[in-house]
């Protein structure tokens, strides 16, 4: 397993002009590694919900490169969204998936078939362009430039170490974050997009 915020570091240096959509407990840590913040789109509190509002904006934004940094928790709340990607072919999504086969946010309970179930393989099966596995970060530096300069959709399956939180959630400390909205009207701004 990989630490994410190696994950990261890494994906970091390949990036570009993305927009970064990160969720999940690993996501958090996104921001600390983020050159480019106003590319980045907060949808925290969106669990299961966030592949499809991804797909929304690649489809919407088909000259911006979109990468999602996912959760399997998340996804198999909407494992469908798969046959959707697969099927509307948006070749600017890249999509992360940050494994840590546990709901870390609520205390380290096991994702159910963790060990077993093959990400990458349902998304290359569902129809996806590309599809890799990653639990060694080596390998995954060696192929991320490949991956980013990929035509999407492309799914990338990585292996997290957890970051299990047991803090009752009211008394957890979080970093300050930007809001929901806040990241909206900065991708807006940054894009030229007018919201009237």
């Amino acid at each position: 397993m990989i630490h994410a915020e190696d994950v990261f570091r890494v994906f970091q240096e390949h990036r570009g002009d993305a927009i970064v959509i990160p969720t999940g407990t690993s996501g958090r840590r996104w921001g600390e590694f983020s050159t480019n913040e106003n590319r980045d789109l907060n949808l925290g509190g969106a669990m299961g919900q966030t592949t499809s509002a991804a797909l929304g904006l690649a489809l919407g934004l088909p000259d911006e490169k979109v990468v999602l940094f996912d959760s399997e928790g998340a996804l198999l709340m909407n494992m469908g969204i798969l046959a959707t990607i697969a099927g509307k072919k948006p070749q600017n999504f890249c999509h992360i998936l940050l494994d840590n086969e546990c709901y870390a946010t609520t205390g380290g309970q096991p994702v159910p078939n963790a060990q077993e179930i093959n990400y990458a393989g349902v998304a290359k099966e569902s129809g996806y362009s590309s599809a890799y596995s990653f639990d060694d970060l080596e390998e995954f530096a060696t192929n991320v430039e490949e991956i980013m300069q990929a035509t999407g959709p492309v799914f990338v399956a990585i292996k997290v170490v957890p970051q299990i939180e047991n803090e009752p959630i009211g008394m957890r400390v979080r970093p300050p974050t930007r809001s929901r909205a806040e990241t909206i009207r900065d991708l807006q701004s940054e894009l030229g997009i007018s919201a009237d």
